[in-house]
């Protein structure tokens, strides 16, 4: 009986890989914690930020395993350092689906129509997974209602932003030492 190591078996995480995801990590936390606007509504307060942004160029850049860990281990870090501790674990399981499904659906095509599909389906999982949190938290399923809006607000800012600027990113990437 051989054992394979993890490079053999094709599973190990390269330096290179690993420096991406981290860096990306760090973005979609600054962009979290820089880039935000407190709501005067909702239970909690909400907040919009741009941390989707890092995240959702990072799923479509570099995929699914590295947009699922920037964005779900960077927001929720932004959760743990900030005061909105309780929303942790909740934003880890949130975020970092919505990046999995962005680079999912963006892996093996990169083009406008794709990138649209990937941002509507993590803007339909923000506003489910937080619903359902809330509802969790909160112990009622109308006030989680409150909250739509200003995901609705967040999700859109960021896939209008990364629209604009993926396509040029992705061009830029494939001529340095980013590409695949």
């Amino acid at each position: 009986m051989t054992t394979k190591t993890a490079a053999q078996r094709g599973t190990a995480v390269s330096v290179k890989s690993l420096a991406i995801t981290a860096i990306c990590l760090v973005l979609v936390y600054v962009f979290t914690a820089v880039v935000n606007i407190r709501l005067p509504f909702a239970p909690n307060g909400g907040l919009i930020h741009l941390g989707n942004v890092p995240l959702f160029v990072a799923a479509i850049l570099f995929g699914k395993r590295t947009g699922m860990i920037a964005g779900g281990v960077g927001m929720a870090l932004f959760d743990l350092l900030s005061g909105w501790t309780l929303w942790a674990p909740f934003t880890l399981v949130i975020v970092g689906c919505m990046g999995f499904v962005v680079g999912a659906v963006t892996e093996k095509k990169k083009s406008f129509p794709f990138y649209l599909l990937a941002l509507l389906l993590a803007c339909a999982i923000k506003i489910g997974g937080y619903y359902l949190a809330e509802a969790v938290i909160y112990q009622n399923w109308v006030v989680p209602l409150t909250s739509i809006p200003g995901n609705l607000i967040q999700v859109g800012a960021a896939a209008i932003i990364t629209l604009i600027v993926i396509e040029p990113l992705r061009l830029a990437a494939r001529h340095t030492i980013l590409r695949k």
